[in-house]
Parts: structure tokens; C-alpha cells; sequence
């Protein structure tokens, strides 16, 4: 997984590179004579701020983790349910072929679990106290699976990625906009920098595309939900992921808004559910009956 984020990220840079070269030949030819070159260095600069915050969070992804929700990682069980837990989530990842991620407990009266982590070899999986009170053993094995296959999915990763690709094309279309309002509202007027028209250009232009941009990554967050729901389904039995879906509930949950979309609970109904990370538990329930039939 990590050559994965190295690679992508490396045919990226070769794109903007390869670009660059053939702008600046093209330009010295005279063939692009009236294009505004300024494009690539901006193009150069989206890609570095769009990708550098999505692959910072991901690289500080377990230790954020942990600081938000004060998750204590089991070095050493100390009691049956921790000893319990570990072997659980070491079953299933050898199960799927991924390195054991590290497990966690985290204090929160509300049932819920997350899985986070740089790549699917080095995830940390973590469960509140709320689930482990609540839920049936057989509905937390469930419940473990479903975070075992976020990370064996490499979910965490896809999602960074998705996010970063997003945000860099946030930041080069609201400024190529902004540009275009400013040049047209100058009126060939000469100016040693940008108008105000740039500036309230660039930050209407953001919060339009930021939205269109939260969709789409939000349908990928529904998607890989299912996703992980089947991989459950296969890891624990879909009676128990089912079960465990159905005490969990729909609304709501006890993380941080940063790490909702690693929870295994949320979803909204109606138009708000496009804005949702998690599709609502009914629906949910319903996939993996549908697959049992």
C-alpha cells in the first residue's frame, strides 16, 4: 500500500513536470503566444497544498486518533475481553492477509469503533467502551471484521487520495476563475496585481466547488462502507454484522467530526445523507440481507 501512495504520487509530480517542459517549449515557440504561463506554476502549487494536508492527516492519522479520543492501545492484555480483542482482530487480519493492526479501547458510553492508519499494513483498530457493554460478543466480533476490512480494503489510503485529488483541483479551478472575473472585470485596464474581484472570486469559487468536491468523496465514503459491511459479512457471518447493525442505530456519533467518517456508525436520511459519510443502518441492513438471499 505504501508504494502504492509513492507511486501515484510520483506519476503526479511526473505529470506536472512533463508539462511544465512542454509549456515552456511551446511557449518559447511562440506556439502558446497569448496563454497566461502562470498556470503551471499555479498547477504545481494546487497539487502540492491539495495533496500536503490530505497526506499529512493520513501520515498523523493513529496518533490524531488517539489524542481525539484518548484510546489507550493494548501492548499487554490485562484482562480477558483485551486478550480476547487482540486475538479477534489478529484472526482476521491473517485471515485477509494484512499485518495485525493494533488494537484499542477508547472511554465513550456510546457504541462505536474506528479503523485508521497510514497504509493497511500499519492500522490501528479501535472500539469504545460503549460497544463492548453493549453488544454481544458475537455482534463485536462483527463489528471487528467491518474495521479489519477498512484497513485490508486500504480505505484510509484511497480515501486520503481521493481527498487530495479533489482538493487540488478546489484550488486551480477557483483561482483560473478568479483570473477570468478579474481580467473581465478590468476592462483591458492595466493593473500591477489582482482586483478585489479576484479575491471574492477565488473564495466564492471555493465554497461552490468545495461542496461539489465533499459530494463526491462523501458517495466514496458511503461506498466503501458497504464495502467493508460485506467484508464483515465474510470475516464474522452476515447474521452477526446484521444483528450488530441493528443495535448500533442510525443517528448520530461520539467521535470527533475530523474521524466520523472512520466510525462504524452515522447516516442521515433524505438530502442530507449526500452529505453523509455513512449510509443509514436500514440501508445497510438491507444490502446484506439482499446478498444472503
Amino acid at each position: 500500500m505504501l508504494k502504492r501512495v509513492v507511486l501515484f504520487l510520483l506519476t503526479n509530480l511526473a505529470i506536472l513536470v512533463v508539462l511544465s517542459v512542454a509549456f515552456g517549449v511551446l511557449s518559447a515557440s511562440g506556439a502558446l503566444e497569448g496563454f497566461d504561463s502562470a498556470y503551471v506554476p499555479l498547477a504545481v502549487m494546487a497539487t502540492l497544498f491539495g495533496f500536503g494536508g490530505s497526506m499529512l492527516s493520513l501520515l498523523l492519522s493513529k496518533w490524531v486518533a488517539r489524542r481525539a479520543t484518548g484510546a489507550e492501545v493494548i501492548a499487554t492484555p490485562r484482562t480477558e475481553v483485551e486478550a480476547w480483542l487482540v486475538r479477534t482482530v489478529d484472526r482476521q487480519a491473517r485471515a485477509v492477509g494484512i499485518t495485525t493492526p493494533e488494537v484499542a479501547i477508547y472511554e465513550s458510553p456510546e457504541p462505536n469503533a474506528f479503523a485508521t492508519g497510514a497504509t493497511r499494513n500499519s492500522a490501528l483498530v479501535a472500539v469504545s467502551t460503549g460497544l463492548l457493554q453493549r453488544l454481544r460478543r458475537e455482534e463485536v466480533e462483527a463489528v471487528l471484521a467491518h474495521e479489519v476490512s477498512h484497513a485490508a480494503n486500504g480505505d484510509m489510503v484511497t480515501l486520503a487520495l481521493m481527498q487530495g485529488v479533489v482538493n487540488t483541483f478546489v484550488i486551480f479551478f477557483s483561482r483560473v476563475i478568479g483570473n477570468l472575473v478579474d481580467t473581465a472585470l478590468s476592462r483591458g485596464e492595466e493593473r500591477r496585481g489582482p482586483g478585489i474581484g479576484y479575491g471574492v472570486s477565488v473564495v466564492v469559487a471555493e465554497l461552490a466547488l468545495g461542496l461539489l468536491a465533499t459530494l463526491l468523496v462523501m458517495a466514496f465514503s458511503r461506498w466503501r462502507e458497504y464495502r467493508a459491511d460485506a467484508g464483515a459479512a465474510r470475516l464474522a457471518g452476515a447474521p452477526r454484522m446484521i444483528a450488530a447493525l441493528g443495535r448500533l442505530g442510525s443517528e448520530g456519533t461520539d467521535l470527533p467530526q475530523s474521524m466520523a467518517a472512520f466510525g462504524i456508525r452515522g447516516g442521515r436520511s433524505g438530502l442530507l445523507r449526500l452529505f453523509s459519510s455513512h449510509p443509514p443502518i436500514e440501508d445497510r441492513i438491507r444490502r446484506l440481507q439482499a446478498a444472503g438471499r
